[in-house]
């Protein structure tokens, strides 16, 4: 079946994971991963959530949360940003938990995102644009065949100066 395999399943996001996102939103270890630069209040996420059922196709964006099959437990979100229905491309981001890293759950995600974009949505590719030190995401990429096609100098503004970022492609075979 469609977005899920034995273990994990993506799923559309419900009211009932406000306070989740609230968490996983407003974690400033993450915030560098990602282009957030301020907090979200509990009244933004929840009219997120009431925009979330919206089609790809309008918002060119989807976010499902991560839920582990056995427990019903919400363990991440994994989106589709940028969505170009024209030239059949979107951006991947990708959150998991800090609980559940470190276990192979990244690229049982990341196949079933990938499943859902090359056969239903008839995309022709993803990319994702990562930190130069995010280890744990290069590898997790790389693990699902992505390739490293540019790298963006200085692309990131970071605590420590500016970073570059790492372009990585996946074309639908």
């Amino acid at each position: 079946m469609l977005l899920e395999n034995d273990s994990i399943k993506l799923r559309a996001i419900e009211p009932e994971d406000l306070d989740q996102l609230y968490e996983w939103e407003n974690d400033t270890e993450l915030w560098k991963f990602g282009s957030s630069i301020a907090p979200f209040s509990r009244y933004a996420i929840k009219q997120y959530i009431n925009r979330s059922g919206e089609n790809i196709f309008q918002t060119h964006q989807q976010r499902f949360i991560v839920e582990l099959k056995s427990s019903k437990q919400s363990i991440g979100t994994i989106d589709l940003y940028d969505f170009d229905p024209f030239h059949k491309r979107a951006g991947v981001g990708i959150l998991v938990d800090k609980k559940f890293q470190g276990k192979g759950l990244g690229s049982l995600i990341l196949t079933l995102l990938e499943e859902y974009a090359f056969r239903f949505l008839k995309i022709n590719q993803l990319y994702a644009i990562i930190p130069f030190r995010n280890n744990a995401s290069i590898r997790l990429f790389t693990k699902c065949n992505y390739q490293q096609t540019g790298v963006l100098n200085q692309w990131l503004s970071t605590d420590i100066g500016f970073e570059d970022a790492l372009f990585m492609q996946n074309i639908n075979q």
